[in-house]
C-alpha cells in the first residue's frame, strides 16, 4: 500500500513539470513569434508612416513619431509627378511576360528531368542548380556586350531575358521535387487509354502542381518587381523604366520631396502585398509541398 501511495504521489508532481516544461516551450515559441512579427512589420508600418509626413518633420530625426495632420498630398504628388502610371506598366509588362516564360520552360524542363529516362537528366539537373549559384553582377558586362551586338540593348527583352534565365533554376528544382511525387500510374493509365505526351503534361501534370506553381510565380514576382540592378544597367530611356527608377522623379538640384518618395515606394509595394494575401494558401501549400516531398 504504501508503494502504490507513494506512485500515486509521484505521477502529479512528473504531470505538473511536464506541463511547466510545455507552457515554457510555448512562451519562448510565442515570444520568437512575435520578435519575428514585430520585425517583418514594422518597416512597412514606418514606411506608411513616413508616406504621410511633411519634409519638415522627416528631416527633424524623430522616426517614432506620428505625422501631426496626414499628408495625402504625397500620394497625390507620387501618383502625379511621379509617372507611377507609366512605370507601373512597364514593370508589370516585364513581370507577367517573364513569369509566363519561367512557368512554362521550367515546368516542361522538370516534367522532362522527373519523367524521361535519358542519361543526361541528372546533368541537366546539375547544370540549372549551377545556374542558381551564379552572382548576378557577375553577368552585367558579358551580358552588355551580348545584347549590344544583337541590337536590343535599352529594350525590354535586354530585361526578360536575363530575368528568365535567373529565375528557371530555381523554378525547376521546386517544380521538379514536387513532380517526382506525382504517381506514374496515373500516367501510364493515360498512356493506354491513348494519351500523348503533352495531353499528359497539360491534363494531369500540370493541374497537380498548381500549388509549386504558385510559389514560383511570388518568389519570381517579388524578385523581378524590385530588380534594380539590370533595369538601371541595359534601361536608358525613360519610357522603358520600371518603378524602382520612381523615386528619382522627386530628387531635384535643390530639394527632394521626401514624403512623396514614401509615398511612391508604399504605392510599389502595394501590388506586392496584394498578390501575397490573395494567394497566401496556395503559396504555403507550395512550399510546404516542396519541403516534404521534394
Amino acid at each position: 500500500m504504501s508503494q502504490s501511495a507513494s506512485l500515486g504521489a509521484v505521477k502529479p508532481a512528473v504531470q505538473e513539470r511536464g506541463k511547466r516544461r510545455v507552457s515554457f516551450v510555448k512562451i519562448i515559441v510565442f515570444l520568437f513569434f512575435g520578435i519575428l512579427l514585430v520585425t517583418q512589420l514594422y518597416p512597412l508600418v514606418w514606411l506608411l508612416i513616413y508616406s504621410l509626413k511633411t519634409n519638415e518633420e522627416i528631416l527633424s530625426g524623430s522616426f517614432f513619431s506620428l505625422p501631426e495632420v496626414l499628408q495625402w498630398s504625397n500620394y497625390t504628388a507620387a501618383l502625379g509627378g511621379g509617372s507611377y502610371w507609366k512605370y507601373l506598366y512597364n514593370s508589370a509588362f516585364v513581370t507577367i511576360v517573364t513569369m509566363i516564360s519561367i512557368i512554362l520552360l521550367a515546368a516542361l524542363t522538370a516534367f522532362a528531368i522527373t519523367r524521361f529516362r535519358w542519361k543526361y537528366g541528372q546533368f541537366v539537373m546539375l547544370l540549372f542548380l549551377l545556374g542558381m549559384m551564379i552572382p548576378l553582377q557577375a553577368t552585367l558586362l558579358p551580358l552588355m556586350l551580348i545584347f549590344k551586338n544583337m541590337n536590343i540593348l535599352n529594350t525590354h527583352l535586354s530585361l526578360i531575358l536575363p530575368y528568365i534565365a535567373f529565375q528557371t533554376p530555381i523554378a525547376v528544382f521546386i517544380l521538379s521535387g514536387f513532380m517526382r511525387t506525382i504517381p506514374t500510374e496515373i500516367e501510364e493509365s493515360a498512356i493506354v487509354d491513348g494519351a500523348g505526351v503533352l495531353r499528359i503534361f497539360s491534363s494531369i501534370v500540370l493541374p497537380v502542381s498548381v500549388p509549386p506553381i504558385m510559389t514560383v510565380c511570388i518568389l519570381a514576382f517579388i524578385n523581378i518587381w524590385n530588380e534594380y540592378i539590370l533595369a538601371a544597367t541595359f534601361i536608358s530611356s525613360e519610357k522603358l523604366k520600371t518603378l524602382p527608377f520612381g523615386v528619382y522623379s522627386f530628387v531635384s538640384q535643390y530639394s527632394v520631396n521626401y514624403g512623396a518618395i514614401g509615398a511612391f515606394l508604399v504605392l510599389g509595394a502595394l501590388p506586392v502585398v496584394i498578390i501575397y494575401f490573395l494567394l497566401a494558401e496556395k503559396i504555403t501549400k507550395g512550399m510546404v509541398a516542396g519541403a516534404v516531398k521534394g
